[in-house]
């Protein structure tokens, strides 16, 4: 699933961990280069289970960055693989604390999705997010109005209180795109996310403007598919593809359902919604027109 560091790599994890600070990819990073010394070393899931008193299945967890790390677990992993050097040991041992580290969006846990928390974790760390949405306005350029209507669908039960914090919550994602070293988000949204007007015609008229104003920045790129496309590649549904800077970290694909999510690595998969996302961008309104484009639908509300 994660591809072993390049040899002749000199890039330390550590580095790359202060590159980009998310947890969530440093439990994939390390995880990662546990199995590489694991396989390195032909040691099986079930021996290594053995030695820090665990089943096979939470070495296999541990490496794909799923649960946390204990220092003496490592510690033992290490000296079971043939890691001796101090150097060595101490350069991995000293990310555990930082890859247990919770980011900022577990203060907003009585919310978040367990199958939620890892999307953010990725998002705060990709370099690039590309992302194809058909019923809504993609969740990093949403205004707070045109969230809560989402919101309110989903959770129509929902106090006023919880609706409030997932809003936040979400609110609280879009910073990275005005943080210093922020990621570039390529989306691509179907014209009819864009004219169905959630939560009133004012508010999807101030969505519409704050589209207008998110497309001048940098690193904002927005396309719009429309109606006149008739039928296109993505037919299956919205999804998102996440890249990173890290080697050691393929690019992920992100599908959300209605109570869980999918997240695909694989690169026959990968290779297949990078096909579609080039599709798309293709078939919707060229980038140069997408001004032009949400003025019309503005002017239409």
């Amino acid at each position: 699933m994660i591809t072993a560091r390049a040899e002749g790599d000199e890039t330390p994890l550590n580095m790359m961990a202060r590159e980009r600070g998310s947890s969530t990819v440093l439990r994939i990073l390390l995880g990662s280069q546990l199995r590489r010394l694991r396989e390195k070393h032909g040691i099986t899931l079930e021996a290594a289970g053995h030695s820090i008193r665990a089943s096979h299945s939470k070495i296999s967890r541990m490496e794909l960055g799923r649960v946390g790390f204990r220092v003496r677990d490592i510690r033992d992993l290490l000296t079971l693989y043939g890691v001796v050097d101090e150097t060595e040991r101490q350069a991995l041992l000293s990310l555990v604390e930082q890859a247990n580290r919770p980011g900022w969006w577990h203060n907003y846990d009585d919310v978040l999705p367990n199958w939620f928390e890892a999307y953010i974790g990725l998002e705060e760390a990709a370099t690039r997010i590309r992302a194809y949405e058909v019923q809504f306005v993609p969740g990093l350029l949403q205004t707070a109005d045109y969230t809560r209507a989402v919101v309110k669908l989903g959770h129509p039960e929902g106090t006023e209180e919880e609706i409030q914090r997932r809003v936040d919550l979400r609110m609280a994602r879009q910073k990275l795109l005005h943080r210093a070293n922020p990621p570039h988000l390529w989306a691509v949204v179907d014209e009819a996310a864009l004219r169905r007007p959630l939560g009133g015609r004012d508010v999807m008229r101030a969505q519409l403007e704050h589209l207008i104003e998110m497309i001048a920045l940098p690193n904002v790129t927005l396309q719009v598919m429309p109606f006149s496309a008739g039928g296109h590649a993505a037919a299956g549904g919205p999804f998102s593809i996440l890249r990173f800077s890290e080697r050691d970290l393929p690019d992920i694909v992100y599908l959300e359902q209605l109570t869980s999510a999918i997240y695909l690595d694989k690169r026959d998969d990968l290779d297949r919604y990078q096909a579609v996302m080039e599709r798309l961008c293709l078939d919707a309104v060229p980038v140069s027109e997408t001004r032009q484009t949400l003025t019309t639908l503005l002017d239409q509300i």
